[in-house]
């Protein structure tokens, strides 16, 4: 996904000249291209994150287009005092390009997990929240923030859906399987989680709706609705916290706009600190969010009366 956003970005270079890249030392072999096109629409900030967002800011505020790009928690939550008061505050055009949603990096601990980054940027007034779930969608969407400006959180994932290339727009829900015995909302590259659970399902008579949550604020609520609606029974699955993510936001807008729902499941991580470290795949499976554990939620939740 991240050599899809940087295409996107040295595309955008080329079109637009306000477009300016601030980096926060890392990605280099990824920035070769661009930084070898535009070098002076390049910064690197080096290891100062916090400085990385004031310096993107004032260059907005100035009338460039800027992206920051780091690692998982570093641009975000590292950055929240200067992304609140900054950036969202003037509504400045600064967009937050995080790599390593997740588990990504979860050979290094827990301090590089991104897993409470939409709940708490999803709270900022004026951020749009995107975490596309394959690389056309990272490249499409970029675009497409490009297009809207404004304060934005593009978090980019290691692990992919494996959708066709397909018509994708900013702020509208996709769905991507078919069904009526339950819906799931994903979000990110953990959606091909929720796809292989519902074809597991599918093979047991079962008919599972999949519905991509690629943009998580603004929600496209009329979408979210019908499909709750329709199916009754709901399943949120996000490589993130249950609480204030995906999980938090399907509920609140299931909640206020009356659905009637028999049962309702968010599947993510439990409110504690993730001690074990691994690969992407192994982390899934231990925290029980990959496709078998999804599959065992729904058939409990199918066979309740």
């Amino acid at each position: 996904m991240r050599d899809a956003f940087v295409r996107a970005l040295t595309e955008l270079a080329a079109e637009d000249p306000s477009v300016m890249l601030v980096n926060g030392d890392l990605g280099f072999g990824v920035l070769t291209d661009f930084i070898g096109r535009f070098p002076d629409n390049y910064v690197n900030a080096g290891v100062a994150e916090q400085n990385m967002t004031a310096v993107a800011c004032g260059m907005a505020l100035a009338g460039a287009r800027t992206y920051t790009y780091s690692i998982g928690n570093f641009p975000t939550l590292r950055c929240l005092e200067q992304l609140r008061n900054d950036v969202c505050y003037h509504n400045a055009d600064v967009t937050v390009v995080a790599v390593g949603a997740g588990f990504s990096y979860g050979q290094l601990g827990m301090s590089h997990f991104a897993t409470e980054d939409l709940a708490i940027l999803r709270a900022l007034p004026g951020m749009t929240v995107v975490a596309p779930s394959d690389p056309w969608q990272a490249y499409a969407l970029t675009r497409q923030l490009h297009a809207r400006g404004g304060p934005a959180y593009l978090r980019i994932d290691k692990s992919s859906a494996g959708l066709p290339e397909a018509m994708v727009e900013l702020g509208r829900a996709r769905q991507v399987r078919d069904g009526e015995d339950a819906v799931i909302f994903a979000t990110g590259g953990i959606l091909g989680e929720a796809l292989a659970a519902a074809g597991r399902l599918a093979e047991e008579g079962r008919s599972i709706r999949v519905i991509d949550i690629h943009t998580i604020k603004p929600l496209d609520t009329r979408a979210v609705i019908a499909a709750a609606r329709a199916c009754r029974r709901v399943v949120t699955v996000e490589e993130h916290s249950i609480l204030g993510g995906l999980g938090g936001a399907i509920a609140e807008v299931c909640l206020e706009a009356g659905v009637p729902i028999d049962a309702f499941r968010r599947i993510g991580l439990d409110d504690r600190h993730p001690s074990i470290v691994g690969d992407q795949a192994f982390l899934r499976r231990h925290h029980g969010i990959d496709a078998t554990a999804i599959a065992d939620v729904l058939r409990a939740m199918l066979e309740r009366p």
